[in-house]
C-alpha cells in the first residue's frame, strides 16, 4: 500500500515535469503544440530520441495528421518513456571516442567547418538551421573553434567521467 502511493507521487512528479516541459510550447494556451516541437520537449526531458525515435513517438501522439499533438495524449505517453528509460543519453566515454576519431591531430578542438561536414553528412544528418544554433552555441569566440570536452560536459548527464 505505501509503495503504490509512493508510485503514484512518483508519477505525479512526473506528470508535473512533462507538463512543465510543454507549456511553454503551447503558444494559444490550448493544451496543445506543434509538432516540430515535440523533439525539443522530449530533449528538454532528459531524453535522448533519434530522429526516427522522435517520428515514431509522434505518430504515436498526433492528433489526425493535423500536425498538432495534444497533452492529453502526450501525457501518458511521455511518462511511459520516462518510467521506462527508453530514450537515454549516450554515455560520456562513447562521445569522447568518436570526438577523438574526427579530432585525428587530437587538438582538443574541432573547426566549425569540420564538425559541420561531419554532422551533417554523416549518419543521422543534422539541417541547417540545427548546425547554425550548435554552432552559435558552442563555437569559441574568439578563437572559432568548438572545444568538444566542454561539448560533451554539456551534451552528457551521466557521471561516466
Amino acid at each position: 500500500m505505501a509503495e503504490d502511493k509512493e508510485s503514484a507521487e512518483n508519477i505525479l512528479v512526473i506528470h508535473k515535469k512533462i507538463t512543465a516541459a510543454f507549456e511553454p510550447f503551447d503558444y494559444e494556451s490550448k493544451n496543445k503544440v506543434d509538432v516540430r516541437e515535440i523533439g525539443t520537449i522530449i530533449y528538454s526531458l532528459g531524453c535522448f530520441p533519434t530522429q526516427a525515435d522522435i517520428r515514431e513517438f509522434i505518430a504515436e501522439v498526433e492528433e489526425d495528421s493535423s500536425g498538432t499533438v495534444h497533452l492529453d495524449k502526450f501525457l501518458p505517453a511521455m511518462t511511459e518513456v520516462l518510467l521506462e528509460n527508453k530514450f537515454p543519453p549516450i554515455p560520456r566515454s562513447k562521445l569522447s571516442q568518436a570526438f577523438k576519431v574526427l579530432d585525428q591531430e587530437q587538438k582538443g578542438y574541432l573547426q566549425p567547418e569540420e564538425l559541420t561536414k561531419y554532422m551533417m553528412e554523416e549518419g543521422e544528418p543534422f539541417t541547417q538551421e540545427e548546425m547554425d544554433e550548435m554552432l552559435t552555441a558552442h563555437t569559441h569566440r574568439k578563437e572559432n573553434v568548438i572545444y568538444y570536452r566542454k561539448l560533451i560536459d554539456k551534451l552528457t548527464i551521466d557521471s561516466d567521467k
